[in-house]
């Protein structure tokens, strides 16, 4: 008879184990508020789809705006280049570059000639 009581005192034991092991298993699904310091406006804010709203508002307004400003300075860009074209063919000579050598001769030879000059 002392197998038999072992036997059904285990099983009750066992039983019992699971019955707590599920009650236990269970409770972290109930969560209770907790009674400690209220939460802050910022960390409110922060939690809340405020600034997620926000940044994508701001990032709309970016993108439109420096599409804008893009297109603008782009606009001018033209409008310079056409003007520096408009200005060369006025002015008489497709190539700008100017000939530094032939300036810088001749402008010796016309201080050499003043230099006689103030001799005689």
């Amino acid at each position: 008879m002392r197998t038999f009581e072992f036997i059904v005192a285990a099983l009750f034991l066992l039983s019992w184990g699971t019955i707590v092991y599920l009650l236990v298993r269970s409770l972290p699904k109930v969560q209770e508020e907790e009674a400690g310091p209220k939460q802050r406006f910022i960390d409110r804010l922060a939690k809340s789809e405020i600034p997620e709203k926000v940044d994508m508002a701001v990032n709309a307004f970016l993108s439109k705006s420096l599409r804008r400003t893009k297109v603008a300075l782009l606009k001018v860009d033209n409008f310079l280049t056409q003007r520096i074209k408009k200005l060369t063919v006025e002015n008489g000579r497709a190539d700008s570059a100017k000939d530094y050598k032939s300036i810088f001769s001749e402008k010796a030879a016309e201080s050499a000639g003043k230099k006689d000059v103030k001799e005689v």
